[in-house]
């Protein structure tokens, strides 16, 4: 059994930590130490105890630790998962209220558009601590980031560290549960070739039991089937449920399926979210507000309370997150085969080398490397190039708190419409996120 030391970097998220703990719990080849790093010192100890719990519910032998001390938490961190949220839902709040009186609706807003870009500046100072402090107490540790924008969030960290980072992104495996709905199949039996860039990856080429799998999709709508959808329909859990109609559309024109939710698909085009398609609500794409957030935070947090105090029976059960897998691969000496965020090395042939791509990769101790799946069709790569180019100019701009290059890369997103507008919106995000943009001081 691996012996290792992990560090959770927003360790009292309510969200995420659970499902980390569960999955770490549930590997009988790993052991070790996590430590818990947040600077909300409630939700850290509220953390803490249920890990401790897991742990001693599994058999698992992980000790816990937490410290709200950033160096201390990762020194001699062999693991480092980073998810955090600089500003939390209030910072968000700015993010979709200030663009949406300027008439632009995002279904969620932490990717592109207006405030896919506020959230990356705002995010890439505090993830350079992170990493610059990696580089000094912990150099050869992996830096696993969930964070959003994943793909800037990435880059900006490859781009100016030597550090080992991967983005893990989870939208594959919900389009992939969702196939396994529709056809009955196991993981095992679909395949896929798939590429792009986080929260707008297609799929080139899909078997399911060695079949066409775009064609059976084709032929199951043909027969007048709509994709599987929980019922979800007036909760506040609804905006997040993908409905599929986006992907369809696309798959119908481009030939390649988003792998991805239609509610971050749709924010990629200019065409989703407007007035006339009654922002999305035509697709099936309901807007992600802030109360729908908030009460996710909220239930997120009565669950974990409840199951420390007993009154809601501890959950155990792993997630399909490959984050566990892939750090207990590494510690054992194996590879683990999954989708991966990771600098273009040659595995999309016609987009730049060094940007972020989402592929699916090898990896394992002798590090991480994305599987080559050539050149993306025309069309494809029409809608995807163009953030590529966006997200260089978004890391470059908030590396350097270049406002006229945050302007430029505004402007040329596909949900901003008004040319005149923009400045002015720009300098409303700015100015509402000012105490958390120190490069643009």
């Amino acid at each position: 059994m691996a012996q290792t030391r992990i560090c959770i970097v927003g360790g009292g998220s309510y969200n995420w930590s659970p499902i980390i703990l569960r999955d770490l719990a549930a590997l009988p080849d790993l052991s070790g130490t996590i430590v818990l790093h947040d600077i909300a010192p409630e939700a850290l100890e509220d953390i803490q105890q249920l890990g401790r719990a897991i742990m001693a519910a599994t058999g698992a032998q992980f000790t816990i630790e937490a410290t709200t001390n950033l160096e201390a938490a990762l020194r001699g961190a062999e693991f480092v998962i980073v998810t955090i949220t600089t500003g939390g839902l209030e910072a968000m709040r700015h993010d979709l209220e200030i663009p949406r009186r300027y008439g632009i609706a995002q279904s969620v807003g932490d990717t592109v558009g207006p405030g896919g870009l506020s959230r990356a500046l705002r995010n890439i100072p505090p993830m350079l601590e992170i990493a610059r402090t990696m580089e000094r107490v912990c150099p050869d540790a992996w830096l696993l980031n969930l964070t959003n924008p994943m793909t800037a969030l990435t880059r900006a960290i490859s781009k100016t560290t030597k550090l080992k980072v991967i983005g893990l992104c989870h939208e594959l495996f919900g389009v992939r549960a969702t196939l396994r709905e529709m056809f009955g199949a196991t993981n095992d039996e679909i395949s896929v070739r798939v590429a792009g860039v986080n929260h707008l990856i297609w799929l080139l080429d899909l078997q399911i039991r060695g079949q066409d799998g775009l064609q059976m999709i084709r032929e199951y709508v043909a027969a007048g089937k709509a994709a599987p959808v929980k019922a979800t329909s007036g909760t506040f859990l609804s905006p997040f449920q993908d409905r599929w109609q986006v992907k369809l559309a696309l798959l119908d024109v481009f030939g390649a399926l988003p792998a991805a939710g239609d509610r971050h698909v749709a924010e990629f085009f200019p065409y989703f979210l407007t007035e006339s398609t009654h922002m999305g609500e035509d697709y099936g794409v309901l807007l992600t507000e802030i109360p729908h957030r908030e009460e996710v935070a909220r239930v997120a947090r009565a669950n974990v309370r409840s199951w420390l105090n007993g009154s809601k029976p501890l959950a155990t059960a792993r997630s399909e997150e490959h984050v566990a897998d892939i750090i207990a691969a590494v510690a054992n000496g194996r590879s683990i085969h999954t989708i991966v965020n990771l600098p273009n090395a040659g595995q999309i042939d016609n987009l730049p080398r060094e940007a972020v791509v989402e592929t699916m990769g090898m990896v394992g101790p002798t590090g991480a490397h994305g599987v080559s799946v050539g050149a993306l069709p025309p069309g494809v790569l029409n809608t995807v190039a163009p953030h590529v180019l966006n997200q260089e100019m978004i890391v470059e701009a908030a590396l350097t708190g270049d406002r006229a290059l945050a302007l430029q890369a505004l402007l040329n997103d596909p949900l901003v419409r008004d040319f005149r507008t923009a400045p002015r919106m720009l300098d409303e995000l700015l100015r509402a996120h000012a105490a958390l943009l120190p490069q643009f001081a």
